[in-house]
């Protein structure tokens, strides 16, 4: 399971391209916002650079990039029945923000669960966070490793250890934070 998560947004993250090449091997990325065409051009990145990658929310378009595949809480997914009944060798992450999540995590057996918001985020200002100590929690009834979202970076990381399998982030990735990000984590 990757430790290292970097989600491309097309309004904080546009250009993910630099923060690609910051990440060390064997790290995530889970494309959100994207369209196909970009979608394919920065797969093929993630793979020259051996990272893993992952797609949200649309099942064909995972199994034609050959990605994973994350289902989010709050949009539908889209073809996610070819993506589950073709998945070998492919991750399976859900979105978890709750008990329902985690019910869903188990319903569908995922590979990893993105357990959501840990702490405050620029992503949704104002929206209450879990805290650690409800994080925690919820990260140990899930059937599978969970990855902290929402307001992380390294040191944020290790106050959700050891129920924090790794640790996912959108601003933590920006040209000034990257490399102190990832030099806290490894």
């Amino acid at each position: 399971m990757p430790r290292i998560w970097l989600l491309t947004d097309p309004v904080r993250l546009p250009d993910p391209t630099e923060a690609i090449h910051r990440l060390p091997r064997g790290a995530a990325v889970l494309l959100r916002g994207i369209d196909p065409e970009a979608a394919a051009r920065v797969a093929r990145l993630c793979r020259a650079c051996r990272l893993r990658v992952l797609v949200q929310g649309d099942g064909r378009l995972a199994l034609a990039l050959r990605a994973g595949l994350h289902l989010p809480d709050r949009r539908a997914p889209r073809h996610i029945l070819p993506f589950l009944l073709n998945r070998p060798g492919h991750l399976l992450s859900v979105a978890v923000h709750g008990r329902t999540g985690v019910a869903r995590a188990r319903r569908l057996r995922a590979d990893s669960a993105l357990l959501s918001p840990a702490f405050p985020t620029q992503s949704h200002p104002g929206a209450p966070a879990l805290g650690p100590l409800r994080w925690r929690v919820l990260a140990r009834a899930l059937p599978c490793p969970a990855i902290a979202l929402g307001g992380m970076d390294a040191r944020r990381f290790s106050r959700l250890r050891p129920q924090a399998a790794g640790w996912a982030a959108i601003g933590a990735w920006g040209p000034d934070r990257a490399l102190c990000s990832l030099r806290h984590s490894v």
